[in-house]
C-alpha cells in the first residue's frame, strides 16, 4: 500500500488512552497541568508514546483523567511549545516524529566534554560531577 505525506498526516485510525495510565493527584503540590505534562514526557521518553503516535483531544482526554478542559489544554500547550508533540489543525495532536531533547542533550553533553577535556578532567570524575548535579 502506498502513503502520501498527506496520508500521514491525517493518520487518525489509532488515538491512545491515555487515562490507562496517567495518575494525577489533585492534592499534590505541583499543579495538575504540570503533572499530566510530565506524564506525557515520561511516556514519550519511555517508549509508551511513540513518535506519531495520535493523542486524544483535549475534552477527551480531561474525560478520561477528570481534569478541566482548560487544565488539559494548558499541558498541550507545554507540550507543543517544547517540540514534543504536534497539533495538526483538525486532525488532532501527535507525538512528534522527533525529541528535541535529543539534540540539546547531544550539544551539551559534546560541550561539557570539551571542557572537561580541556581541563585535564577524566571521564570517571566529569561524570561524578553529572552524578552530583542531578544531587
Amino acid at each position: 500500500m502506498h502513503t502520501t505525506k498527506l496520508d500521514e498526516l491525517c493518520d487518525t485510525g489509532h488515538v491512545t488512552d491515555l487515562g490507562e495510565w496517567v495518575q494525577v493527584d489533585p492534592r499534590a503540590a505541583r499543579p495538575l497541568f504540570d503533572q499530566l505534562r510530565t506524564q506525557i514526557i515520561e511516556g514519550i521518553r519511555d517508549g509508551r508514546l511513540s513518535p506519531g503516535t495520535r493523542l486524544p483531544t483535549v475534552r477527551e482526554l480531561a474525560v478520561q483523567t477528570n481534569m478541566a478542559v482548560n487544565t488539559v489544554a494548558r499541558a498541550y500547550r507545554e507540550l507543543e511549545a517544547a517540540g514534543l508533540v504536534e497539533t495538526r489543525g483538525r486532525f488532532g495532536t501527535f507525538v512528534a516524529r522527533a525529541d528535541p531533547a535529543d539534540s540539546a542533550m547531544a550539544s551539551a553533553a559534546h560541550t561539557y566534554v570539551v571542557a572537561a577535556q580541556a581541563l585535564g578532567v577524566s571521564k570517571a570524575a566529569a561524570l561524578r560531577y553529572v552524578e552530583a548535579a542531578f544531587g
